[in-house]
């Protein structure tokens, strides 16, 4: 197993709750997941048990990525190790408020990235450079409008912007 495919066995492992796979001797894991796992084989028994779980399903959850899925993840995993210490604290801490929030915040967000992911990419560089020249009380005035709009109103405003983009 490359460094990499381990780190993303990790991370996935990492990220998700437990399981139930709960003290999984090696020999109850499938053959994919041994092979998946293979480097901790030697000391499998040596690691904790919350941890065998995370690991187990995490592999589990590796087999049931399409290729596109595995290579999103892989690049993923790429740039998790390029931050730095500090990126990485900060991501982590975003990721923990964005747990936080209620379903529907979290689709609202989601539905937010994948709106602005659909822009051109000279739409969204455009809007990245605009947001990092305001100041931050200006930031944060449009952060307190924004949340004090109804979905009608974010919406209009949506729709009038998505009509200028084109």
């Amino acid at each position: 197993m490359t460094k990499t495919n381990l780190l993303i066995t990790l991370l996935i492992a990492l990220l998700l709750p437990g399981s139930a796979f709960a003290g999984a001797n090696w020999n109850e894991l499938s053959h994919d997941q041994q092979r998946i796992l293979k480097q901790f084989q030697s000391r499998w028994d040596q690691i904790p048990e919350q941890r065998r779980e995370r690991l187990a399903h995490g592999a589990q959850r590796w087999l049931t990525l399409s290729p596109e899925q595995r290579q999103q993840t892989r690049q993923r995993m790429k740039r998790w190790q390029k931050m730095s210490p500090e990126q990485r604290a900060r991501v982590r801490k975003r990721y923990q408020r964005f747990r936080q929030l209620s379903p529907e915040q979290q689709n609202r967000l989601r539905q937010k990235r994948k709106w602005f992911k659909s822009l051109p990419p000279e739409k969204r560089q455009a809007l990245r450079e605009r947001w990092r020249n305001m100041r931050p009380e200006q930031r944060q005035r449009i952060r307190e409008r924004l949340r004090n709009m109804t979905h009608e109103q974010r919406q209009r405003i949506r729709n009038n912007h998505n009509r200028g983009w084109r």
